[in-house]
C-alpha cells in the first residue's frame, strides 16, 4: 500500500458471475460435460465472498436491533479516537519499527485526524512536533524519512501538510521555501513529471505531492508545470481512472494524486472526466465502500481516495456537462440526474442557464498559480453527490470504526493511524458532498446517525496559506 496513493479494493462480480455460468437452454452454447464438475471459485472469489458476509452480517445486526441502539452503532466515538491518536503521538510499541523512513507520515495521519475531529492540541505537542520535523528537514531542502535521512516527495508532503495543519507562527517560520523549491525543481524530470527522491521512480504520486507542497506555500511556478499536464493524461486509462504511470492500471489513489494535481496547475479540463468519473464511481460496492482497482476487495482508505475524487469532480460539473454534450452522451438526461442527487432545483444549480457558465479551467484566476487550489474549494458546488455518501458513512462507522479507538482497512483487520487518516478524511467528504458552498454545513439529511457525527470539512489538499502569511512568516 502507497503511502500517499493508498492500499487497494468495492465488489467483483463473483455472484453474478455465478449466476450466469449455467447456460441458458435458448442459446446455443454446448451442454456441460458430468466430467466438468462443479465449477471451482477462484481465491479472489472466495475472498470476496468471505468479506461480503461479514460486512453484510454487520448490516443485518443493524436492521434487527431497535432505533435507539441503532444510533448508538452508527456514533462517532471521539472520545475513543482523539485518545488513541494522541497516544500514538508519544510512544509507539515495537512493530511500528517498519514505518521508520515514515515518521513524518505518522505525524500526518494523527495530526490530520485530530484536526477532522475538531480537538485542539496541546503548545507543548505541537512545539515537539515542530522540532523534530525541523530535523527531518534536508540543508539542501525537502524532508527525509527521519532525522538524516534522504529528502523524498512523499515524505516533504507529510512534513509540510502536518505543519500547516497546525498553522502557528513556529510550525509555518520553520519551513524553509526557498530551499524547498529548490528541492522540487531537483526533482522536476524532462518528461514533465517529478521523481520521488534522487535517482528515484516517476510517478503520478510524485507529481501530486510537488505540486500539492508547492501550491500550499504559494511556490508554484510556470517551471514546475511545464509539461506535467502531458504526462498525467498519458496516465489515464482506457478505463477513465489514472494509472500510476503510463501503460499501467487505473488505481484510485493514483486517480485522486492525478486529479488533483490536474486541479493545481489549471488542466483537468484535458482529462476524459465522464471516463473517470464512471471509473471511480463503479468501484462504490455492495459493501458499500470502495475498493481501488477491479477486482480488489473493499478498504476503508479508499472512502478518501475515491470519495474525495468524485467530490473534487462535483466541482468540475459544467466541464463534465460540456464533455457530455461534446460527446454526445445525453448530456441532459445527466443534468437531471445530477440535480436529484441530493435534491438541487434548477434555479440553485445554475443549470436552465449557459450549462458550461464556469467555462473552462484556464478561467482567468487573479494572483499567482498557488490561487487555483484555493479558487476551487470556494467554487459553489452545481450537482449533487456522484456516489452514495449515506451508504460510504454506514461502511466506515460499522465496519471501519474500532470501538477501543481508530479505524481499520476492513472487518477482520487491525487499526492503524494510516486507516483511521482516510477514513476520517472519507467520512468528512462524504458529509459535506451535499453542501453547494465550502463554508456552509451540510443538512442533517447528509450525515448518518446523530448530527454530532459531522467532522470538520477536509479542504486542506487543495488550499494554500496566503502569501502575505507566509511573506512574513516564511525563511525566504
Amino acid at each position: 500500500m502507497s503511502e500517499v496513493a493508498g492500499g487497494s479494493l468495492p465488489r467483483s462480480d463473483s455472484s453474478v458471475a455465478m449466476e450466469a455460468s449455467a447456460p441458458s437452454s435458448s442459446t446455443s452454447s454446448p451442454p456441460s460435460s458430468p466430467s466438468d464438475g462443479p465449477r471451482r471459485l477462484t481465491v479472489t472469489q472466495l475472498e470476496q465472498l468471505r468479506v461480503e458476509e461479514e460486512v453484510f452480517e454487520i448490516y443485518r445486526i443493524l436492521r434487527s436491533i431497535a432505533p435507539h441502539t441503532q444510533s448508538f452503532m452508527l456514533e462517532l466515538w471521539r472520545d475513543t479516537h482523539i485518545e488513541f491518536l494522541t497516544r500514538g503521538l508519544g510512544l509507539l510499541g515495537p512493530s511500528y519499527h517498519v514505518l521508520d523512513a515514515n515518521r513524518p507520515w505518522l505525524c500526518y495521519w494523527i495530526i490530520h485526524s485530530i484536526a477532522l475531529l475538531g480537538e485542539p492540541l496541546d503548545s507543548e505537542l505541537e512545539e515537539r512536533l515542530v522540532e523534530f520535523l525541523s530535523r527531518c528537514e534536508d540543508k539542501y531542502g525537502g524532508y527525509g524519512g527521519g532525522p538524516g535521512q534522504m529528502p523524498h516527495l512523499a515524505t516533504t508532503y507529510a512534513a509540510v501538510n502536518t505543519l500547516v495543519s497546525l498553522g502557528s507562527e513556529m510550525a509555518l517560520s520553520s519551513i524553509n521555501r526557498t530551499n524547498l523549491l529548490k528541492f522540487l525543481l531537483r526533482m522536476k524530470d524532462s518528461s514533465g513529471a517529478f521523481r520521488m527522491h534522487d535517482g528515484g521512480e516517476i510517478d503520478v504520486r510524485a507529481c501530486y505531492t510537488a505540486i500539492s507542497v508547492a501550491s500550499i506555500l504559494n511556490v508554484l511556478d510556470v517551471e514546475l508545470v511545464k509539461d506535467l499536464g502531458n504526462y498525467i493524461l498519458s496516465c489515464q486509462t482506457y478505463e477513465g481512472g489514472i494509472a500510476g504511470e503510463p501503460g499501467s492500471e487505473a488505481h484510485g489513489g493514483y486517480t485522486f494524486c492525478g486529479l488533483a494535481a490536474m486541479i493545481l496547475i489549471n488542466e483537468a479540463d484535458r482529462l476524459d472526466l465522464p471516463s473517470l468519473v464512471d471509473w471511480v464511481a463503479s468501484r462504490q460496492g455492495v459493501e458499500c465502500g470502495f475498493q481501488g482497482r477491479v477486482n480488489k476487495l473493499v478498504d476503508g482508505c479508499y472512502s478518501f481516495w475515491q470519495g474525495g475524487a468524485l467530490v473534487l469532480a462535483q466541482r468540475l460539473s459544467p466541464i463534465l456537462h460540456k464533455q457530455l454534450e461534446s460527446s454526445f452522451i445525453g448530456g441532459v438526461q445527466a443534468s437531471v440526474e445530477c440535480n436529484k442527487s441530493c435534491n438541487f432545483t434548477t434555479g440553485e444549480t445554475g443549470l436552465d442557464g449557459n450549462l458550461c457558465g464556469a467555462g473552462t479551467t484556464h478561467a482567468k484566476v487573479e494572483g499567482g498559480l498557488s490561487d487555483f487550489g484555493f479558487s476551487f474549494i470556494e467554487r459553489q458546488i452545481e450537482c449533487g453527490p456522484l456516489f452514495q455518501s449515506i451508504a460510504l458513512q454506514q461502511y466506515i462507522l460499522l465496519c471501519s470504526q474500532v470501538l477501543e479507538g481508530g479505524f481499520k482497512d476492513k472487518p477482520g483487520k487491525q487499526r492503524d493511524f494510516y486507516h483511521s487518516c482516510y477514513c476520517l478524511s472519507g467520512l468528512s467528504v462524504s458529509q459535506y458532498s451535499c453542501s453547494k458552498d465550502a463554508s456552509v454545513s451540510p443538512p442533517s439529511r447528509a450525515v448518518l446517525g446523530p448530527y454530532a457525527n459531522l467532522t470538520k470539512p477536509d479542504h486542506s489538499r487543495l488550499t494554500s496559506v496566503t502569501s502575505r502569511d507566509l511573506h512574513e512568516l516564511s525563511k525566504i
